[in-house]
């Protein structure tokens, strides 16, 4: 979303990363002037997918550019709007999805019923309106919560070597010897 509304060239967020421009606009827009629907409402599972919600604000954007008279690429009027409610859109969705697993996972005993923990972590983790509605949906439910601080909350590459890392330091399921190992492109 933030490569398409061309957040690379907007004053206040060139030097940001997609999602914090997104986080850094919506602060001050107003996620009421645009409602998108949610995702994947029709399936009761715990999947998260967000390529409907890309093709609606797509075309949302398409249909603002023509109403506004500018060419993709260029910033629109509404841009802080749009950022808000897509950044809504997508803290409801990771919200409901997370509630449906945490009862999944308690009606299955996967977690226990008491002393259950949420844990988020990874790029999503470092937007603080997701990371705010997840803690309010720990607390609703008696569920601690485990976040690390944003400035550790980076891409989930760099979080699964740091996890390499602390396994070699612990001698925890790290292979040695990579004889007998077939390696496939995909």
């Amino acid at each position: 979303v933030a490569r398409r509304l061309s957040l690379i060239k907007h004053p206040e967020c060139h030097s940001m990363a997609g999602g914090r421009a997104i986080e850094h606009l919506a602060q001050t827009g107003n996620r009421q002037q645009h409602t998108f629907r949610l995702p994947m409402q029709q399936y009761r599972n715990c999947d998260f997918s967000f390529s409907g919600l890309q093709n609606l604000v797509n075309k949302a954007i398409v249909q603002k550019e023509k109403e506004e008279g500018i060419q993709e690429g260029e910033i629109l009027s509404c841009v802080k709007d749009i950022a808000a409610a897509v950044q809504h859109a997508v803290a409801v969705h990771i919200i409901q999805r997370t509630y449906r697993a945490m009862l999944f996972c308690i009606k299955n005993s996967i977690l226990p019923s008491k002393n259950a923990t949420l844990v988020v972590s990874g790029g999503v983790a470092s937007n603080q309106y997701i990371r705010k509605g997840l803690q309010t949906l720990a607390d609703a439910n008696d569920f601690a919560f485990l976040c690390p601080p944003p400035r550790l909350c980076t891409d989930n590459g760099v979080m699964i070597a740091w996890n390499g890392i602390e396994r070699l330091r612990a001698g925890l399921g790290v292979l040695h010897s990579t004889d007998g190992i077939r390696y496939e492109p995909k």
